[in-house]
This record gives C-alpha cells, sequence and structure tokens, in this order.
C-alpha cells in the first residue's frame, strides 16, 4: 500500500507526486523524493526497484521480512532494515519491521507488522528545511532516531513491572505466590531478552554512519548519528542492569521460600516436641510392668497429667521466646 511519495526542493516540500513521475523529480538537482510503502505486494515492489534502481538483494531481503537489524551498503546508496516494539494490552511485544532504502536523493521506507506509522517523522523533517536540505542523510537519522526513542516507554514499563515484582517479593504471601513471583520475573527477562536481541545488532550498525568510511549519503552526519548511538548504548546497559536485578531478585524470592519452609519446619518441629513429652511419659505408664514406680499411688493419675501439662506450658514459652511458635 502507498501511503506517501512527496518530493522536496531545497529542503522544502513541493507536494505529494505520482508514482510514475518519480523519475522526472529524481533528475532535477537538490531535488529529494521520499516514499512510504505499507505492507506492499511484490508487484509494488518491483516498480519500486526499477523507478529507484534498488539492489535485488536489498528488495529479497525486504519480501523475506526476516532480516536482523543492520545497515548495507550498495554503491552510493544504503539499504537499512529496522524493527520496531510495539506492546499489546497483555503487555507483550509486537515486532514490527522497517525496511529503508537510501539513495542520493531519494528515501524509499517499507513498514511491515507495525501499527504505528511515521507520520510524526515527517512533520518533524518538514519542521526543520535547514537539516533536510542536506538530503536523504538526514530522513534516515530521523526515522532511526525515531524508532530508537520507540525502545525507550517499552523498557520503563517493563523497570515499572519488574520494581512491583520486586516489592511482592516481601510480602507475606503463600508458598504458591512465589512460585508465581517466578514466572513473573521470567517473563520480564524473557521480555528484555527480546528487546536486547533486536537492539544489539543496530547498536553496531549505527555505529558504522559515526565513524571511519561514512557512506556518501551519511556524510556531515556523524554528530546526528552518535546521538542516535549513545542512546541505544544508554537503552543496552539499561536492559542488562535490569536482567541483573531479575537475578538477584529471582535469588532473594528462592531465599525467602527457603525462609518460609525453615519457619514451617520448626513450627512442626515444636509442635512435635509438645506432644512427644505427654506420649513418652504415657507410654513409659503403659508399659506392662508391676514395679513402676508410683503406679498404685492414689493421685498418681492427676499428677502425671499435671506434669504433663506443665511441662508443654514450659516449652510452649520457652518455643514462642524463641520465636518457633
Amino acid at each position: 500500500m502507498l501511503i506517501n511519495c512527496v518530493a522536496y526542493q531545497d529542503g522544502q516540500r513541493l507536494g505529494a507526486i505520482k508514482i510514475d513521475e518519480v523519475g522526472a523529480y529524481l533528475l532535477r538537482p537538490e531535488c529529494l523524493v521520499w516514499v512510504a510503502l505499507k505492507d506492499p505486494e511484490p508487484s509494488e515492489l518491483e516498480a519500486m526497484k526499477q523507478q529507484f534502481g534498488l539492489h535485488e538483494l536489498a528488495v529479497e531481503d525486504v519480501v523475506a521480512q526476516n532480516q536482523s537489524p543492520k545497515i548495507e551498503e550498495y554503491g552510493e546508496s544504503l539499504f537499512a532494515v529496522l524493527h520496531t516494539i510495539e506492546k499489546d494490552q497483555h503487555n507483550e511485544l509486537l515486532l514490527g519491521e522497517v525496511d529503508v532504502f537510501v539513495g542520493p536523493n531519494y528515501v524509499l521506507s517499507v513498514r511491515n507488522r507495525t501499527r504505528h506509522g511515521f507520520q510524526e517523522v515527517r512533520a518533524r523533517c518538514e519542521r526543520e528545511p535547514e537539516l533536510l536540505k542536506q538530503g536523504s542523510g538526514f530522513v534516515l537519522y530521523a526515522l532511526i532516531d525515531h524508532i530508537v526513542d520507540g525502545y525507550l516507554p517499552i523498557l520503563e514499563a517493563l523497570s515499572v513491572e519488574l520494581e512491583q515484582t520486586e516489592e511482592r517479593i516481601f510480602e507475606r504471601h503463600r508458598l504458591a505466590e512465589s512460585r508465581l513471583i517466578i514466572e513473573d520475573l521470567y517473563s520480564v527477562k524473557r521480555r528484555l531478552v527480546t528487546l536486547e536481541h533486536h537492539i544489539a545488532p543496530l547498536l553496531d550498525a549505527v555505529a558504522k554512519l559515526m565513524g571511519g568510511r561514512i557512506p556518501q549519503v551519511c556524510g556531515g552526519m556523524q554528530a546526528y548519528f552518535r546521538d542516535v548511538y549513545d542512546h541505544l548504548d544508554r537503552i543496552m546497559r539499561t536492559v542488562d542492569g535490569r536482567r541483573d536485578m531479575i537475578v538477584t531478585a529471582i535469588q532473594v524470592n528462592l531465599g525467602m521460600i527457603s525462609l518460609a519452609e525453615n519457619e514451617v519446619t520448626k513450627r512442626l518441629g515444636a509442635f512435635a516436641a509438645l506432644f512427644a513429652v505427654p506420649t513418652m511419659i504415657a507410654g513409659i505408664y503403659g508399659m506392662n510392668f508391676q514395679q513402676i514406680p508410683e503406679l498404685h499411688f492414689a493421685y498418681g493419675y492427676p499428677i502425671c497429667l499435671a506434669v504433663m501439662l506443665a511441662i508443654d506450658v514450659f516449652l510452649w514459652f520457652r518455643f514462642r521466646k524463641a520465636g518457633w511458635v
């Protein structure tokens, strides 16, 4: 589906143009053509390939839709694969792909499986004609910067979820709740790993645009791509920190489970001792021997009960003082 096809001259918007007019505008000096597609058909990609002279291997990557984030150079043009990350109503991550073809005087962006468009990026570029005048390199920067900024709310939401789960660790609850806490922690960890897998390759790709041999279409944009690199690096360090926190939280939760089990064991041991003493005394006087002391004593039975009770009361207060009951 064709979303936009707009021409710019010296950073100023000329207006929307037809696809079959793209070739004529590409021949104009200081002219930039920006085309946006969403979930295109193979025939549409073939038409774009003919209009812009796209590399065959890059077009195949768009059709496959299973590429890792990367930036590849084909002659005077660049091909970038970017991944968008969004949340659904169940806080699960929805992954999309944005493929960007960048030439000396054109930008072709192709969105797949993404719910939100890049109207904000286009509006930002049109508000800054002095930067847009620098050409397609600025548009590529604006697209990458917008996608990277979209990672931050996802990371913040996961951080809040992690903090809420950590607070539940120290609440008094049943052992079944402890198992749910571990499941929730692993759920956050799984999503953090997914986030990392889609950010780490982009970090390496952006590094190519800020140092060493800079592609011609990105000339003069090193400072902007360095800013994007810094954002990605900060996100990656935050993700690593959150993963370490999850490992620690899981260990703490397992420690709390062990403490709870020890408390149960101590309580069972205390109650077992309370029953053991009367059982022992009753067992002794229940044996079939005639020479047991005080066996025929008139007050032996109440005295025996009183001794059992006194010992149990003494043990009860000792266990209570020790925190066992």
